[in-house]
């Protein structure tokens, strides 16, 4: 199923368009963090305060325990971001707790809950392996002649299944090769619940949030999203999702998009994980307008979309398994 979208991630579009564009917003550099020891992301006893700023082990342990209870945190890297913030506050304010953004002793007792193991062990497969892997080239045109949109290399490909940054997977794994079969690696313990039906969505723009709501209007899944922008800002309002695709095929056109050459000719590109709506779009009742992945989720929050709503790949997938055609859907401030 091919479909026309009047969307873009400026940060996917602009690295798609090449020569003629204005540079995509850069991400804040990351700080640095010490490195990662397993019996220390395991270690429940240390239950102080964990808030702006902070990095390391006591980060990961939350970001997994968020993660595992649909507070998603984006992509779990061990460094206090603001994906990461926006899903301590939110699990504050649905747990009753004060949204300070810090985790305290009170919160830690309530992740702590879950007293799974937060890391596992996984042996890279021959298929892990064998990928195929391709670069992905910078001209749009050249990339509307591939047929599949997938991963450049296996770290990228092993960061996407455990919902990681391929650095914080490096960290986790030292004097690994995450590109060689047989490999035993360290890696996020990121199961989740059997997911619940959806019976509502609420996207909030200032908290840059997307939340799904089940029956007696109790919160199933938070995300965070990447929402519009000032040239095509979010459509305030009431609608209702009108269809779900899987792998979608993108169909780029430059007229529709505010930092693109118009004279640039039209493209039509390959599904694949490296689509620039990622692995799901979840159309919306507002023509042209969906919630959708992304190639790169590192930069949730930290580009704009062009009235759309991005997520990280494995949330949208997450979200799309809730929600059916005609699941209420709320835009607002």
């Amino acid at each position: 199923m091919r479909l026309t979208y009047r969307l873009a991630v400026a940060a996917s579009i602009l690295a798609l368009t090449g020569a003629g564009a204005a540079g995509p917003a850069k991400r804040p550099a990351a700080p640095v963090h010490k490195s990662l020891a397993a019996n220390e992301i395991e270690d429940s006893t240390k239950t102080g305060a964990v808030g702006p700023g902070a990095t390391g082990s006591r980060v990961v342990r939350a970001q997994i325990l968020l993660d595992r209870a649909r507070f998603s945190p984006g992509e779990i890297d061990g460094v206090y971001g603001d994906d990461f913030g926006i899903a301590v506050k939110g699990y504050q304010e649905t747990h009753g707790l004060k949204p300070t953004g810090t985790i305290d002793a009170g919160m830690w007792r309530l992740l702590d809950r879950d007293a799974g193991p937060l890391l596992s062990t996984y042996t890279i497969t021959q298929a892990d392996e064998k990928g195929p892997f391709l670069p992905l080239p910078a001209d749009v045109q050249d990339k509307a002649k591939m047929k599949w949109l997938g991963f450049e290399t296996p770290e990228e490909e092993l960061g996407e299944r455990f919902h990681s940054s391929p650095k914080l997977l490096a960290e986790l794994n030292p004097g690994k090769k995450l590109d060689t079969a047989g490999e035993r690696i360290t890696v996020p313990s990121v199961r989740r619940a059997a997911v619940r039906v959806a019976l509502r969505v609420v996207v909030s723009k200032s908290k840059r949030t997307v939340i799904a709501y089940g029956a007696g209007g109790k919160e199933l899944a938070q995300y965070p999203s990447t929402i519009g922008d000032s040239h095509n800002p979010l459509p305030i309002g009431h609608w209702t999702i009108v269809g779900i695709v899987h792998y979608p095929w993108f169909n780029w056109d430059p007229k529709l998009l505010w930092n693109v050459d118009p004279n640039l000719a039209k493209a039509e590109l390959a599904p694949g994980p490296n689509n620039p709506v990622g692995v799901a779009w979840i159309g919306l009742s507002k023509p042209d307008y969906g919630i959708h992945g992304t190639p790169e989720p590192g930069n949730i929050g930290h580009g704009v979309s062009d009235g759309c709503i991005r997520m990280t790949n494995w949330d949208v997938d997450d979200l799309s398994h809730m929600v059916r055609r005609g699941t209420p859907v709320v835009l607002e401030e």
